[in-house]
């Protein structure tokens, strides 16, 4: 029987605002944009008794909470404590599939040999992302995705539930059809005329009933409603390109402006490569101007790179022929065309690896040890990126 946790981060990014500044903490706090414009990217659990979810216009959550505390999101912060969880995540198991920068599957079926039974795995996991990253975590422990991630969400917050094989269907019966993967509220409106209620009215039910009314999805049900999802935890597939974007909080014109931040996500990729152990021979710029026209632009460098410097210049090359002066809202540097940086055998006259590799790697230790405001360019420090493409380690 497989061993499954699904992982999910508590209010993760509204934690992440509460940790790194504590007058946040216990107050209703809502991280999102323009009060009249914007979107909640997420709520505090202090703010969600007023109604408050993530997703809802700003306008009205403004509304129903005027006396939360609103914070814009900094979606660099976000990445990097993103990072640090899978990091956790790795040292149990390679089995994961993350969902979001904030929730993953593992199977840990190989690891109860080395570590203890499932759910003591769990607790490891939220103990040290609470221990190192002072983080709230919760888990889900089952032997299937579909009744772990039900279990996470019913453990919120900072909790964990285990539903054992034969407890599966019993926990699964008294649950609200909404909580079945696939029923949307057309569904659910559907099944609730035919007198069906929870799960259990669903596993109840004879699969060809199902059938003749939801066609081959009400054989899915069914089988969902007993319990059973063949489907296996995916680990994340290798990149294909690594990047970096931000959205800025104004509209900006001008290289003076710009070169900062293409700079600084620059050398964000460049970092990523190194730690993902690939170069790229294809630089990609991303520019979207403010009335929201997007353009991309290519180049060919000549050989594959994991220099965040290298990686600049070429960036650098392309905005400079292509902004015209234009207010942009969004910039963005990628590297495609990937290459697995293969051990290479020294020759008797091989030329020693550039000054930048060595620099490369005491800057990326630093960045390890101290985060990766410790130490940086003179253009860019002080800056606050916000990073939007939400891939921790360039997963995309």
């Amino acid at each position: 029987m497989r061993a499954i946790i699904h992982v999910d981060m508590d209010a993760f990014y509204a934690s992440v605002e509460q940790r790194d500044n504590p007058s946040l903490r216990g107050k209703p706090l809502i991280v999102g944009g323009h009060p009249q414009r914007g979107v909640v990217v997420a709520a505090s659990y202090e703010v969600r008794p007023f109604g408050v979810r993530s997703a809802m216009p700003m306008a009205r959550a403004v509304k129903l909470a005027p006396h939360a505390v609103i914070v814009r999101p900094r979606f660099a912060a976000y990445a990097e404590a993103s990072e640090q969880v899978f990091a956790i995540f790795e040292r149990y198991t390679p089995l994961i599939e993350p969902l979001s920068l904030d929730e993953a599957f593992l199977d840990v079926t190989s690891s109860v040999g080395l570590f203890g039974a499932p759910t003591d795995i769990a607790r490891r996991i939220r103990k040290e992302i609470a221990s190192e990253l002072n983080l709230p975590a919760s888990a889900g422990i089952a032997g299937v995705k579909f009744v772990a991630k039900i279990a996470s969400d019913l453990a919120k917050p900072n909790g964990q539930r285990e539903v054992k094989p034969h407890e599966t269907v019993a926990f699964l019966a008294g649950l609200p059809l909404s909580r079945l993967w696939g029923v949307g509220p057309k569904t659910e409106e559907e099944l609730t005329r035919a007198g069906l209620k929870t799960i259990g009215d669903v596993a109840a039910r004879d699969v060809e009933w199902l059938e003749s009314r939801l066609g081959s999805q009400g054989r899915h049900l069914w089988e969902l409603a007993q319990g059973n999802d063949p489907r296996e935890v995916v680990p994340d597939r290798a990149a294909k390109s690594v990047g970096a974007e931000d959205t800025f909080e104004e509209d900006l014109t001008g290289m003076d402006l710009l070169r900062p931040h293409v700079h600084a996500q620059a050398l964000r990729v460049g970092r990523r490569l190194r730690k993902a152990g690939v170069q790229g021979r294809v630089l990609q710029l991303k520019v979207k101007f403010s009335d929201f026209s997007l353009i991309t632009r290519r180049t060919t460098l000549p050989a594959s790179t994991d220099d965040g410097q290298t990686l600049y210049r070429a960036a650098l090359e392309l905005l400079e022929r292509s902004h015209a002066e234009r207010p942009i809202r969004l910039t963005g540097v990628s590297v495609q065309s990937l290459d697995t940086q293969e051990p290479q055998q020294l020759g008797l006259f091989s030329a020693p690896p550039p000054r930048s590799a060595k620099l490369n790697a005491v800057l990326d230790r630093i960045t390890e040890r101290f985060g990766t405001k410790a130490i940086t360019t003179a253009d860019i420090a002080g800056q606050e990126s916000e990073e939007e493409d939400g891939n921790p380690g360039g997963r995309h």
